[in-house]
């Protein structure tokens, strides 16, 4: 089980609402940022990924754009 999750999302994103879901049911404990919320969070998960798409999902420094599924 990866050691730091964090997944940047925006709400009204199925995507996002898919991560947080999955890492819920599997019982991995993750950190939510909303970019919406904050101009500075949006620029980290851009900077992160290169791009402006959520989720973002950084595990263990591994940066993974969007979810489709597992």
């Amino acid at each position: 089980m990866p050691d730091e999750v964090v997944i940047y999302t925006k709400p009204g994103c199925p995507y996002c609402a898919a991560a947080k879901e999955d890492f819920t049911r599997k019982g991995v404990k993750f950190t939510e940022y909303d970019v919406t919320s904050d101009p500075a969070v949006k620029e980290e998960a851009i900077a992160k990924s290169g791009t402006a798409f959520v989720p973002v999902i950084v595990e263990d420094g591994n940066v993974t754009v969007g979810f489709g599924g597992s």
